[in-house]
């Protein structure tokens, strides 16, 4: 007796193994989160997340154009705001003259088809380092929604195609669709950061723009899990996407990427929109520092947990390693 069916058949070589894959990899699945700093011929390197840099606009721009040139569609950029231009009440977050807003209009001058997604959050203008206003030692959610909303429309001004609140507040999809709606930016999407985890895989992310909880003189919290999602649960992540598409989402994400994937899938199963992946800081952070010693296979791991990521229904990643990984997909 001998098997009707031998698996192996379809592993035999490299030739059917690519002719049967279920996955695909290419440049326009990744997103690149970029960090902007003040000035001019700026390149700040970021020692906790190696190869990353904060650049001044100019050299944002001329990365973009790289990043273009690889296939790379889309960009999601932060701003690591000057110490006198933060208080708490995030008001610099819409100055119409801002980092963020001089960054998305000099992209979009540059590289028209380069799709801009800024990031919506309090915390790099915040001296208390939060993602929201604090009152009586709380983050006050209504409040902090109604500037996240005068944020998100000044990006819309300045030329953004969505914009990506990443605050975790309660209600500010619908606050902000409508903000966007009521203005005329009836084409400006929202990716919303749908099941952001309170997780410590962010570590190198704040160090970038030093955006972690600050001690303070007054009481506020001293982290951000009253807002970010516990990473316990599971049904809680299902429900929040659901809530954001039904407040006018146009893509949700989840974050961090590699330990949630089961989370991805059940997001996937859920929402009918497409879902975004964010491989944060410290999972690019580990992969560098391994490979570094010599334990990992850079390239390798780097590939795989990509791929991994898009198995588990990402349509859309973002990643470090965007501009790595295009390489050598073009390869």
């Amino acid at each position: 007796m001998h098997p009707l069916r031998r698996n192996r058949r379809l592993r035999t070589n490299e030739s059917i193994r690519s002719l049967v894959r279920e996955t695909s990899l290419s440049p326009q699945d990744f997103m690149f989160p970029m960090f902007v700093a003040e000035g001019k011929g700026v390149k700040t390197a970021i020692p906790s997340m190696p190869g990353m840099f904060r650049r001044s606009i100019d050299g944002t721009v001329q990365e973009v154009k790289e990043l273009w040139d690889l296939g790379i569609k889309a960009v999601n950029i932060y701003v690591k705001v000057s110490d006198n231009l933060k208080d708490n009440t995030g008001k610099e977050a819409w100055n119409k003259d801002g980092l963020m807003q001089q960054t998305i209009k000099a992209i979009k001058d540059a590289v028209p088809g380069m799709i801009v997604m800024p990031d919506v959050a309090l915390d790099p203008y915040s001296i208390y380092g939060h993602d929201g206003i604090i009152e009586n030692g709380q983050i006050i959610n209504d409040a902090t929604v109604d500037a996240l909303t005068r944020m998100s429309i000044s990006h819309a001004e300045a030329g953004a195609d969505f914009v990506a609140p990443s605050d975790m507040m309660d209600g500010r999809i619908l606050a902000i669709r409508e903000g966007l709606e009521s203005n005329g930016f009836h084409n400006v999407g929202i990716m919303s950061y749908s099941a952001k985890y309170a997780s410590a895989f962010y570590g190198p992310f704040r160090d970038a723009l030093d955006s972690a909880p600050k001690d303070a003189t007054v009481e506020v919290p001293k982290d951000k899990k009253t807002y970010q999602m516990d990473y316990a649960n599971r049904i809680e992540a299902i429900k929040e996407a659901i809530d954001d598409v039904e407040e006018g989402a146009d893509i949700v994400m989840v974050k961090p990427g590699m330990a949630y994937l089961d989370i991805v899938r059940e997001v996937k199963d859920a929402v009918d929109v497409p879902v975004a992946v964010y491989q944060v800081s410290g999972e690019y952070a580990m992969v560098k520092a391994a490979a570094e010693k010599g334990w990992l296979d850079h390239d390798q791991i780097m590939m795989e947990q990509l791929m991994c990521i898009k198995r588990a229904g990402a349509s859309i990643i973002s990643t470090y390693f965007a501009k790595e990984a295009a390489i050598i997909l073009n390869r």
